[in-house]
């Protein structure tokens, strides 16, 4: 079991949270994410709106923040993966 995942380890505050780990780890993971997203729209999205994701901007960085806040916080990236 990973160290980070531990009950006593949790913040007492919001102050705390903030400053924790996982909430660094998490919203650089949505940030990234986003970031992609707006990128895939960019370089690749759908011209002519059919495309529900891609062809807008707000969609696709929720979609990709979205991605991002999954990988971040799977059970795989905090080392408790079960095959």
């Amino acid at each position: 079991m990973n160290d980070d995942c531990k009950i006593n380890d949790r913040p007492k505050n919001f102050k705390e949270f903030i400053q924790s780990k996982v909430f660094k780890k998490t919203f650089l993971g949505v940030l990234i994410g986003g970031i992609l997203g707006f990128l895939y729209y960019y370089f690749v999205g759908c011209s002519s709106g059919t495309c529900a994701i891609t062809s807008s901007p707000y969609g696709s960085i929720i979609m990709g923040g979205i991605f991002g806040l999954l990988i971040t916080n799977s059970p795989c990236s905090q080392n408790n993966c079960r095959v």
